[in-house]
């Protein structure tokens, strides 16, 4: 799996240079986000339930349950509204979130969720492996296809390049939709000659009522992988901890509709008349926001939503991510965040499939510790999780590395809930994370060689590429 992402990031990094070099520059700057925060007036979120708008009282009374006990009415007024004013994408109530963590829990109900479908499947990912997990994904799908269920699949063209045509050949023989994104072969691309967006989402819709999302690909270096795993003598270490979410209620057509723009900007085949859009009643209690984020957008949504909801915090952060290259704005949102006192709290990998962007992340280091960010690595196997919580109310769980390859290049997905309850999980998962790293001291890291410095140093000059 090494050498494979490192391939894929060879790939980015060069089609990243050309597009500099020959194009001027492939992707807008991100968004000044004080700006933006200073032009939305905090107001009550707009919050769309099973039955439609809730008025604002119903809304204030709803927000004011979920933020019990808890002092976040700023960070929930100001995030979730300026998400919505820039994107246009509401609060939903009456959903159903389950945490997911790793890869044997993710999958497993992944399977179970796919053997009950009975109109369709509509499945996007980064990595769609020719392995043990892969080949078992695409024997269920292409029975369901055999059984009348319309199976739509599209997966990237840079994150599944080793896995053989042949592999999808028969997926697409067997009657499924099949798409590739943004192909890498020059004669196989529909717009550019040379492209570094990729879709980086992993999303699985099924019957327009459950839905999945989060840092998951399809591939069997997850399979391994358990919190009790890493404990155990024999235990893999090139097992992935990742974070994953399953979805039921309103919030599940937000996802299907990212689905289906995706597919026609892609000038994919017809999709099949199926009954994508079924009336979706309420499963839950929670509240949640879905987040698409596409390049050329004026406002790279899952970038604003990060930095604003960093720069809201007032009690604490805590972030997990595996590719760890921000730009300055949200290096100074996370370092003034802890200089006013919030206490900020990131998990990062001790370990990495592509050592390029470990080196260019540990280059930060110095000034973050110094302002009182507390830092681990993760032990033992790579971090792939993608997620935040904030003030103990506000959390996130996407596809969105905290490098420009995400903010800038991909598509991405995220999923903000509000709640203290899936909050409460968060921290638990965020606490057990922790235990199983190493925190990195402002006395330990200057205490590193030279040589390591050297390299941090080279590679953080790539950090607009990575």
């Amino acid at each position: 799996m090494r050498k494979d992402t490192e391939i894929r990031h060879a790939i980015l990094a060069f089609l990243g240079s050309l597009c500099l070099l020959f194009m001027g520059g492939c992707a807008a700057l991100l968004p000044d986000v004080t700006a933006l925060t200073e032009n939305t007036v905090p107001s009550p979120p707009g919050i769309v339930g099973p039955e439609g708008k809730l008025t604002e009282m119903q809304a204030r009374a709803v927000l004011s349950r979920e933020q019990q006990g808890v002092n976040a009415e700023e960070l929930i007024m100001k995030t979730v509204a300026l998400m919505e004013s820039v994107g246009g994408h509401s609060l939903t109530a009456g959903n159903k979130i389950t945490l997911l963590i790793d890869g044997p829990a993710t999958y497993e109900a992944m399977f179970r969720t796919i053997e009950s479908a009975k109109d369709h499947i509509n499945f996007e990912t980064y990595i769609f492996s020719d392995d043990e997990v892969g080949r078992k994904f695409a024997d269920l799908m292409i029975r369901k296809q055999a059984e009348g269920v319309q199976v739509n699949l599209l997966y990237d063209a840079v994150g599944s390049i080793s896995t053989p045509d042949a592999f999808f050949q028969r997926l697409g023989d067997a009657g499924l939709n099949v798409l590739e994104f943004n192909p890498v072969n020059p004669l196989k691309i529909r717009k550019k000659l040379l492209t570094i967006q990729r879709d980086h989402r992993k999303v699985v819709v099924i019957d327009g009522k459950i839905a999945f999302t989060g840092g998951v690909n399809i591939s069997s270096v997850y399979y391994g992988s358990s919190s009790s795993m890493s404990r155990q003598p024999g235990g893999s270490k090139e097992s992935w901890r990742d974070t994953h979410m399953k979805i039921e209620g309103p919030a599940v057509a937000e996802l299907q509709r990212s689905f289906i723009q995706t597919w026609d900007h892609q000038k994919g085949p017809p999709l099949a008349d199926r009954n994508y859009f079924p009336k979706l009643e309420a499963r839950g209690k929670a509240l949640a926001q879905v987040i698409p984020s596409l390049p050329g957008e004026t406002n790279r949504l899952t970038y604003v939503m990060y930095v604003a909801a960093i720069k809201n915090a007032r009690n604490s952060i805590r972030l997990t991510t595996p590719y760890f290259v921000p730009d300055r704005q949200m290096r100074k949102a996370i370092i003034e965040a802890a200089k006013r006192g919030v206490e900020v709290r990131i998990v990062l990998p001790g370990s990495s499939d592509s050592n390029l962007i470990i080196n260019a992340g540990r280059s930060f280091y110095s000034d973050l510790l110094q302002s009182g960010v507390r830092l681990y690595e993760f032990r033992d196997r790579m971090v792939h999780a993608k997620t935040a919580v904030i003030d103990g109310v506000w959390s996130t769980v996407g596809s969105t590395n905290l490098d420009l390859q995400s903010f800038l290049h991909n598509n991405e997905i995220n999923v903000i809930v509000i709640g203290k309850d899936f909050a409460g999980k968060m921290e638990e998962m965020f606490a057990q994370d922790v235990a199983a790293s190493d925190e990195v001291t402002d006395q330990k890291w200057s205490q590193r060689p030279g040589l390591n410095r050297i390299k941090e140093f080279l590679a953080r000059l790539l950090a607009p590429w990575l």
